[in-house]
Formats: structure tokens, C-alpha cells, sequence
């Protein structure tokens, strides 16, 4: 979910033009949210510049570098971006949304922030312009992602990438052990593995975690432990569930796994760090995104050559049998509502996240790298299919199995959709202050016990201010 590039920009600086040249400021085009032709475009949107807010990511430095292509194919339109780490990346585009400064023409956010923001009518509805639009083939794109990107059973939102999360091993180590990984590992499975694959004298960690803070970092990971353990963030009369027995369990279960047999330094570690970690042989498991195994196979082909691929953990700390719990994730693209040059936007939202861009992109950055999670046609693409073999149908099987609905084991009902967060507003800041106690248990600076306790005074006094609890 959470990834840590480029250098960072800020709100007035200097932003990175694909093109390399300097950005033209022009006339505004009139919104036109159906007519999606080339000669149309050429008419209606003809010098025009247009500004997005984006995650720095992989992912999007290979279409900040191909986006060239899009300017040849609509001359006149010229795409500048704004490309900031995750966290900061969030805020920017909050504040842009929601004082509706409307500072740019698209935004980069996600599945938690697009059904909110498009019930407060701050996003524009692409459906009717999509489904004119016949060769974007809306129906194509994946349905557990097209629904969670969706309200009221209208787009607001298209993927770039998407995802849910498997465990990654190097399976000569794994050979050499003696020890073969399941296809569906439980997590005391991955403890025992771990326990035996971790050789520090070696510079080998057992496993790899996220332990870094922050909402979309160690707990994204951490959430679907605590899922298919039982646990959950609340109950259905919204009091927090932070001090359950099943929280507290699958917490005390992580925390002991990664501090044992994790890498060193796990509470600074995130995706990145994990990424290379893994990839530079260092450590002998890695439980994450399943959009790394694209980039694993571009960056670090030796490794992963050496790598085989199970889906996300099930089960509670004690053994009892889980459901299962990777989540469902997407990086996506929205026009803020009363943003200009609507039209010369929606060209570009289409050619960004349309199956002629996944086409292109193949020969450019590799085919295991092209932005998965996206289309079924995708995973229909005999280049994709071989290149991809490995660990495409997880990836695909992964995100139809995500229940972010109904996100813990049945009978536990929850007030919430999310499998790693919680659907409100009030969720990124909760959320960021609960991943800061879980890092600093990480850490050593505290026990899991006070952690969780401070976590669930914390989210109460949140759901009481927010008149969801008396």
C-alpha cells in the first residue's frame, strides 16, 4: 500500500513534467464527460495543461516516463505531476479536495477515500462518460475493485493498480531446510518457518514485516492477522475491539514474530525496506502486497527466479482455524468536482488506466511489471500470462477472495467495510496514532499490553466525538 520513492514536492513546488517541458498555462476547456474520440479531443482540448496529484511509487514513475506517448497521441495536452510519498501525498490532496482549491485536474487516492468523498459530492461521476466510451470497456475492470471504487453503483474512481497480499519465500532456502510452504500457510506455520530460516550470522532474517507507522504501513499487514484471528477494530455497537482477546492476541503473535525472527530494525521498515530486504537475499520470507511480485521480477531477477508465492496467512495465534484475510486495495484516479479541463482529464484517465496503456507498457518496463489488479483482459494477455506465471492467479484469486464487507470471522459483525481500515473520515487519524503505538511496541519502548491499551482509550474518545458511541 504504502510506498516511499522519489524526493518530495511540495504544494507550490516545482512539479515533475513529464514531457520536460515547462508547463503552458492556457484557457479552460469545457467539461465534456462523454465524448472520448480522438478527433474530439483534438477539438475541444487544444493546449491545455493538465495537473496530477500523485503517490511516488514505481508504479507511477514508469507512466510519468511513457507519458510522452499520451502527448502524441493528443497533441496540445500537456500532464504535469506531483508526485509525493504516501503520507504526504494524502494530505495534500485532503486539503485540495476539501477546501476544493481544486489545485488539480486528478487525483491519485484510494479505495478508502473514493466511496466518502464521492458521498460528499466532492468527485466527479466518470460512469456515464466510461460506459459512452466503448472502447474503455468499463465492465473489464475487475469487480471487487470497480465496486470498492464505486457508490451508489457509479465509478468515481479508476484503478491504476490493484492489490491484495501473499507471502513471498525463497524456496531454496526453504529446500534446504527441509521445509515445503504450503499453498494456504497458517500463521503458526509461518512462525515455525521462521523460527528455523532465521540465521542472523548470515545476515538472514526469517522473515520480513512491516513495522513502520502509519495506516497504510505496519497496519495494513497487521489488520489482516488480527482478521482472520476473529479479532476486529469494532464491534457492531462501535466499541472498540483494540483490548479483545483476539486483538490482543494476534498483536502479541506479530510483534513476537517479527521481534524474534524479523529483520533488524523492523519498526523503521516498511514496503520499501521490505522490498529490497527481500530482493537483495536478506531475508527468507516477506508477507506483503501482491503488486511487489511485479517488481521483485523487474528489479531483482535472481531472487525472483527463487521465489514462490502462497496466499496471506490464516488462523489465530493459537491455531484455531481463520478465513481468509488478504486485503483489497487500489491506487486509483479521480477528477475532483468543478476542477477545469474536464475533457483533456478524462482523456488522460482513460489512456492511464485503459487496456492500451497496459498493451504499450509491456515492451517498455516488462511484462511481469505492467500494472496488475486491474482488467480480467490482463490476466488473458499470452505476454502477461508468461511473464507472470508465478504468481498472477494468486494475485487474481487474492483480490475475488478480499471481503472487505464482511472482513473478520463469521459471526463477528462489524459497523465498517474495509479488510485494512476503517470506512470514516475520522480513520487516518486514529489509524496513525494506533500504527505509532504498534511501531513503539515493535521497538521495544513498550509492551503490547500498554500499547493496545493507549490504542483503545484512543479510539474510543474517537468514536465518542464522532457520536457513534455514548
Amino acid at each position: 500500500m504504502l510506498y516511499q520513492g522519489k524526493k518530495m514536492t511540495g504544494w507550490a513546488r516545482s512539479r515533475l513534467v513529464a514531457t520536460g517541458l515547462a508547463a503552458v498555462t492556457v484557457a479552460a476547456v469545457p467539461v465534456v464527460q462523454a465524448q472520448s474520440s480522438a478527433a474530439s479531443s483534438k477539438a475541444h482540448v487544444a493546449s491545455t495543461t493538465i495537473k496530477i496529484a500523485i503517490e511516488s511509487n514505481s508504479n507511477m514513475q514508469n507512466i510519468e516516463t511513457l507519458t510522452p506517448e499520451f502527448e502524441k497521441l493528443y497533441p496540445g495536452i500537456h500532464v504535469e505531476y506531483d508526485s509525493l510519498n504516501e503520507n504526504n501525498e494524502r494530505a495534500l490532496v485532503e486539503t485540495d479536495i476539501t477546501t476544493h482549491a481544486n489545485e488539480f485536474n486528478a487525483v491519485m487516492i484510494s479505495n478508502y477515500e473514493t466511496p466518502m468523498w464521492a458521498k460528499n459530492g466532492w468527485l466527479v461521476n466518470l460512469t456515464p462518460a466510461l460506459t459512452a466510451d466503448k472502447s474503455y470497456q468499463i465492465n473489464d475492470l475487475l469487480k471487487p475493485i470497480r465496486d470498492s471504487l464505486s457508490y451508489k453503483n457509479n465509478l468515481y474512481g479508476v484503478p491504476f493498480y490493484g492489490e491484495s497480499s501473499m507471502v513471498y519465500y525463497r524456496k531454496s532456502l526453504f529446500k534446504a531446510a527441509g521445509l515445503t510452504m504450503p499453498l494456504h500457510p497458517t500463521w503458526r506455520q509461518i512462525e515455525a518457518d521462521a523460527a528455523k530460516l532465521n540465521n542472523p550470522s548470515k545476515g538472514v532474517a526469517g522473515i520480513c514485516l512491516r513495522g513502520q507507522n502509519g495506516w497504510g504501513e505496519n497496519l495494513a499487514v497487521l489488520d489482516t492477522a488480527i482478521n482472520t484471528g476473529g479479532g476486529s477494530w469494532f464491534n457492531d455497537s462501535w466499541k472498540p475491539q483494540l483490548t479483545s482477546p483476539a486483538d490482543e492476541a494476534a498483536v502479541k503473535m506479530y510483534v513476537n514474530l517479527v521481534r524474534k525472527y524479523g529483520e533488524s530494525g523492523a519498526s523503521q521498515d516498511g514496503f520499501t525496506q521490505c522490498e529490497a530486504l527481500f530482493g537483495e537475499g536478506k531475508t527468507a520470507m516477506w508477507y506483503d502486497a501482491t503488486v511487489a511480485a511485479g517488481l521483485i521480477a523487474t528489479s531483482y531477477p535472481k531472487v525472483s527466479a527463487d521465489t514462490g508465492y502462497a496466499y496471506a496467512p490464516t488462523g489465530s495465534a493459537s491455531g484455531a482455524k481463520g478465513v481468509p484475510s488478504g486485503w483489497l486495495y487500489t491506487w486509483s484516479l479521480s477528477i475532483p468536482k468543478g476542477a477545469p479541463n474536464q475533457a483533456a482529464t478524462l482523456k488522460w484517465l482513460e489512456w492511464a488506466t485503459g487496456k492500451q496503456y497496459i498493451a504499450y507498457s509491456g515492451p517498455k518496463i516488462g511484462w511481469a511489471n505492467i500494472d496488475p489488479g486491474t482488467r480480467y483482459s490482463t490476466y488473458a494477455l499470452p505476454q502477461y500470462k508468461a511473464a507472470a506465471k508465478a504468481f498472477a492467479a494468486i494475485t487474481l484469486a487474492s483480490i475475488g477472495a478480499a471481503k472487505p464487507n464482511d472482513p473478520t470471522n463469521p459471526g463477528v459483525k462489524v459497523p465498517y467495510t474495509g479488510v485494512q481500515f476503517v470506512d470514516e473520515p475520522w480513520f487516518i487519524n486514529l489509524g496513525t496514532e494506533v500504527s505509532n503505538n504498534i511501531s513503539a511496541a515493535i521497538a521495544g519502548t513498550e509492551s503490547v499490553t500498554q500499547a493496545l491499551a493507549t490504542s483503545q482509550a484512543e479510539a474510543t474518545q474517537t468514536v465518542k466525538q464522532a457520536g457513534l458511541l455514548k
